[in-house]
């Protein structure tokens, strides 16, 4: 879907960053957005950002087995 930008100042801005960054307007726009949405996200506190991988483990069901050395060894084919 096209993006038509009918406001000169962000026509101009985006044409400063193509030209600095040496890429076309598009691609300026696209990288504009991308650092924005980063820059934003890095404001999301870290529980937010990882409650879906949280939610994820806890879906998993306890085997009840102890995960110690013993367990690990096991696993690794160690004796």
């Amino acid at each position: 879907m096209p993006l038509n930008i009918r406001s000169e100042e962000v026509n101009r801005l985006a044409e400063k960053l193509a030209s600095q960054a040496r890429v076309s307007k598009t691609e300026a726009v696209r990288i504009a957005l991308v650092n924005e949405l980063e820059r934003q996200e890095r404001h999301i506190p870290l529980e937010e950002r990882l409650r879906p991988l949280l939610d994820r483990l806890d879906a998993v069901p306890d085997t009840g087995l102890p995960a110690d050395k013993a367990f690990f060894d096991e696993l690794n084919g160690e004796p």
